[in-house]
């Protein structure tokens, strides 16, 4: 009888000892991913709920800092430069921390994002953008506190906060143009020099189709006559197909341009080379 009491005790302390409670957050944490033109942005966020309080110039007082939410401070990631009220924002993530008053908000930007709640220390030098917004009141409550990403376009977005009655917008923009140019013209302008070399290393160290090969290594050192490395891969192509002439013009260029470069290594690669092939 008592080994049976001791192995219950034994089995209802590990019970306890093991069990976790879970109950759900008062201030359930929220994340909203938003691609805007080409820019990918993300909102972290706290979500407190009014719970039959006042909440502006009472719960969250008017002119006083505030975090933005609840808990940790509420994050902002740009995934480029971005430009907020003519101020350059460069691509991170962004403490975001407001102002509230009764017709305008002050929405700050900060670069430090390891707070909870609000900086025991402000810093003016992690301020990286400032705006103030105009404060609009809905017809209906917000419930819960939220952010969202809205008013989208192909070169910008509003960042939105909203609770109570009170909306606040923060138009930012984002780099579309200079992205979608920039993808437009190395498309259109066709593969670089870069582009061949590796597709034409893959095939030789593959053992595919070398005529390909042989190709591409010939666009890549003509897109860039002083890459010894790509002569060097040129020469040994050559080399595989047969070409022996072909082959040591190839590492004869190489070699000068490895000199050229002071870089021993391939001028040492090519001088075993042009003496296997009896260049030398």
């Amino acid at each position: 009888m008592k080994k049976l009491t001791l192995l219950i005790c034994i089995i209802l302390g590990s019970i306890s000892m093991n069990g976790q409670i879970t109950t759900p957050a008062p201030s359930p944490s929220a994340k909203v991913m938003q691609k805007v033109g080409l820019t990918d942005v993300t909102l972290e966020y706290s979500r407190p709920s009014m719970s039959g309080r006042t909440i502006f110039g009472d719960l969250v007082p008017y002119d006083q800092l505030w975090r933005t939410g609840a808990n940790q401070n509420s994050m902002v990631t740009f995934g480029d430069d971005v430009t907020i009220a003519g101020q350059k924002l460069k691509a991170g993530t962004y403490a975001v921390f407001t102002k509230p008053g009764l017709t305008s908000w002050e929405v700050i930007f900060y670069s430090d994002t390891n707070n909870w709640g609000t900086p025991q220390e402000w810093d003016d030098s992690k301020v990286a953008a400032k705006t103030n917004v105009q404060v609009y009141n809905m017809p209906m409550e917000v419930e819960s506190f939220t952010m969202n990403i809205d008013a989208l376009h192909n070169n910008g977005a509003t960042l939105g906060i909203l609770w109570e009655k009170a909306y606040v917008g923060v138009p930012f923009e984002v780099p579309t143009g200079e992205k979608a140019v920039k993808s437009i013209e190395n498309v259109m302008n066709g593969p670089s020099a870069n582009d061949y070399f590796a597709a034409a290393s893959y095939y030789f160290e593959e053992g595919k189709d070398l005529s390909k090969a042989k190709e591409w290594i010939d666009k890549a050192v003509a897109m860039n006559d002083k890459a010894f490395w790509m002569m060097r891969s040129q020469s040994l192509i050559y080399a595989k197909m047969g070409d022996t002439k072909g082959a040591i013009e190839a590492a004869k260029k190489s070699m000068a341009a490895a000199e050229a470069a002071n870089n021993a290594d391939y001028v040492k690669m090519n001088k075993d080379s042009l003496k296997e092939w009896g260049a030398l």
